[in-house]
């Protein structure tokens, strides 16, 4: 019965830690589920296929390259010999001829052409995975918008929350006043208006909610059920290094190895081949024209081919490389240059941000002390429902100052790791 107890109670705990896991997501949470998610994901392994097959395939062109060719004639005219010996009879060869031939050619050296081959093919699944990477940063960047889009909503349905419970304290002792004839039925009917513009804003703040865990709901291809809590990310108080870590730069690197390998290609255009061969064959005629009748025959030796007429546009190909790499060279000082401008707007603004979030802080101080002076003064008929109200929407708003900007703080961070790449 002890076992059977403590069996239960390691399963409750297991259950109890798995349902936690449920109720809360990660800023980093997201981006893995969301990424993984992502149909594009997918392509990642179909461009390492892809690529695995291509380079296989040229490789292969070391392989012995074999060739079958079968023929069946009829000509017009034969080779005869225009003279006859006294007892001698030349057969002449007949008008039909027949011949089946294995061509057989192993490459000895071809220059570097198929390495120049297997290398711009790696680069090319490089440079499409990189762009692959690109996209899926766009959907980080969506899926950091919406997460704070989210915190600060529920940021400010928190601060909406210190709004009621002020207005609820405060109707609840002006009604009572009311029935003891200290308070005013006017000044009692204007907070109970208040408390209902209120519960208007929670509404929309609870709907702009609703969306946003929808949507990203759908980017993580999870159903997010309430109560479920976003966890605020938590960052030190410096800057991560500029250094940049961005797939686009990943993406110029590999596209000018591509140039590289395409450069090497045409080197090797111009270079002698080297290969074996051997061609066998079995007809009629063989090699022997003035034995007409079927037999087996072959040929092997060694062959050099030297394509001299590739050099004609060998000085053409190499300055539209050298072309291809300063437009990939202009492109990346172009990106480099675009980035550091977009960090340095970062920068800034976590500057601003962060002397914003101090002075909101003195004013939440001055105005919370002002609204519970006019607190004290509405319970004690002193003032109007109007001005405390005038006095808890300045405090209200001055937290909600606050929040915005905490947020905004941390969406400008976060946004300046995506933009690093770190």
């Amino acid at each position: 019965m002890k076992r059977k107890l403590l069996l239960l109670a390691a399963l409750l705990f297991w259950l109890s830690g798995n349902i936690h896991s449920q109720t809360s997501l990660t800023l980093e949470e997201c981006y893995l589920k969301a990424r993984d998610n992502y149909p594009l994901i997918k392509q990642k392994e179909y461009i390492e296929l892809s690529k695995e097959f291509s380079v296989s395939n040229i490789w292969k062109g070391y392989l012995p390259q074999i060739n079958i060719s079968a023929q069946a004639t009829y000509q017009s005219d034969v080779t005869s010999l225009p003279i006859s010996f006294p007892g001698i009879k030349i057969e002449s060869l007949t008008k039909d001829q027949y011949k089946t031939v294995v061509d057989l050619t192993q490459v000895i050296y071809d220059g570097g052409i198929m390495s120049s081959q297997a290398g711009m093919q790696k680069s090319i699944a490089e440079s499409e995975n990189q762009k692959l990477e690109i996209e899926l940063l766009k959907i980080k960047e969506r899926v950091t918008q919406i997460y704070f889009g989210i915190l600060l909503l529920e940021s400010q349905l928190a601060q909406l929350n210190l709004v009621k419970q002020d207005l609820s304290a405060s109707l609840s002792k002006l009604s009572a006043a009311l029935e003891n004839g200290t308070a005013t039925k006017t000044n009692v009917d204007i907070l109970k208006a208040e408390e209902l513009k209120t519960l208007q804003k929670e509404i929309e703040l609870k709907s702009a909610r609703k969306n946003f865990m929808d949507i990203l709901a759908l980017l993580l291809n999870q159903k997010l059920e309430e109560p479920i809590k976003l966890k605020t990310p938590e960052f030190n108080g410096l800057l991560p290094s500029e250094e940049l870590n961005r797939p686009e730069l990943k993406l110029f690197l590999f596209q000018s190895q591509i140039i590289e390998e395409q450069n090497g290609l045409a080197n090797s255009k111009i270079l002698p081949k080297a290969s074996l061969f051997f061609q066998g064959g079995y007809g009629k005629p063989t090699l022997n024209m003035l034995k007409n009748e079927f037999d087996w025959y072959y040929i092997t030796g060694a062959r050099v081919n030297w394509p001299l007429s590739n050099l004609y546009s060998f000085g053409n190909e190499k300055e539209i490389l050298e072309l291809n790499k300063k437009t990939i060279d202009t492109q990346r000082e172009s990106f480099l240059l675009n980035t550091s401008i977009n960090l340095k707007q970062y920068y800034n603004e976590i500057e601003k941000l962060n002397s914003l979030i101090e002075v909101d802080k003195k004013i939440i101080e001055i105005r919370t002390s002002v609204k519970e002076s006019a607190k004290s003064q509405l319970e004690n008929g002193v003032i109007t429902s109007n001005d405390f109200i005038r006095e808890l929407s300045a405090e209200d708003q001055a937290r909600q100052n606050l929040a915005v900007h905490n947020i905004q703080l941390l969406l400008a961070r976060q946004n300046y790791l995506i933009t690093t790449g770190n």
